[in-house]
């Protein structure tokens, strides 16, 4: 499933192609979303945002396209009326006179008006989005010490979306690392140090990989070993999916377990 930062870049695409030209055609593959065609043809799109998963398309008319790419969603810009070669099924077509924007697979679409978007089940509950939003380290901190959070499991926290927007499988893992805290240690458990490194690596790491693409790595160290002949699978993070490889600071082996359902990865010895 991508993470907040593989939509954020997703919805800049989008954004890029389909800002400020009125809509001259729009395509829903669901029947109960028919209605709006005539209601969203010919208004202009404002911006685009997200929270966490979710991207909203901002029309100018006071409607809004949420949409949640779940685990097989994925968007296309192309030129317009270009469609993709591909088995995925159209769900979603935004056109205007130079770019379409396609959303295939995704079956999690609404049409939402200003008003509505704030009390949708998913917005509703969703923590704070660091790349939409003005997230602080103090802010994070004060979470991770509030009462509905602070007694639960990491492994199992960073994944709820409630707790903060965007944080999936790669990105809990490498959030953990760089705070040196142990998968199955709690917000109570933790030093204050700890809880400050973690607030500090939650936010440079999920603006770090939207920036670079899916870098959780120190940059440099990524360059060095990308210039050395490495895949990029195999220089792209701290210790996600290198399981008995040598961890990058102090050589041991890294580990993997099961932690809520998915895969995490952890060093032993730098997340005692």
């Amino acid at each position: 499933m991508p993470e907040g930062p593989e939509i954020r870049r997703a919805a800049d695409e989008v954004e890029k192609a389909i800002i400020g030209l009125p809509v001259s055609e729009i395509w829903f593959a669901f029947p109960s979303l028919q209605h709006y065609k005539e209601v969203l043809t010919g208004a202009c799109i404002k911006r685009v945002d997200t929270k966490g998963k979710a991207m909203l398309i901002r029309f100018d008319n006071g409607y809004n396209i949420y949409s949640h790419n779940q685990l097989y969603g994925k968007w296309y810009v192309r030129s317009s009326y270009n469609y993709p070669s591909t088995n995925r099924q159209l769900r979603l077509a935004i056109h205007n006179e130079k770019k379409s924007a396609l959303l295939y697979s995704a079956s999690d679409i609404e049409v939402l008006r200003d008003e509505e978007v704030s009390a949708h089940p998913f917005v509703s509950r969703v923590g704070p989005d660091i790349l939409s939003e003005e997230v602080t380290a103090d802010e994070l901190l004060d979470r991770f010490y509030s009462k509905p959070f602070y007694r639960r499991k990491w492994a199992s926290l960073l994944l709820d979306q409630s707790f903060i927007a965007g944080i999936g499988n790669y990105l809990r893992s490498e959030i953990l690392f760089v705070a040196e805290i142990n998968p199955a240690a709690r917000p109570v458990d933790c030093t204050e140090e700890q809880l400050k490194k973690a607030a500090e690596a939650t936010i440079s790491l999920v603006k770090q990989s939207y920036e670079t693409g899916g870098i959780t790595n120190d940059v440099k160290l990524a360059e060095r070993l990308k210039t050395k002949g490495q895949k990029r699978s195999e220089y792209r993070h701290w210790v996600f999916n290198r399981e008995g490889e040598a961890c990058r600071i102090d050589g041991t082996p890294i580990l993997k377990v099961q932690a809520a359902s998915r895969r995490l990865y952890y060093c032993p010895t730098c997340q005692k």
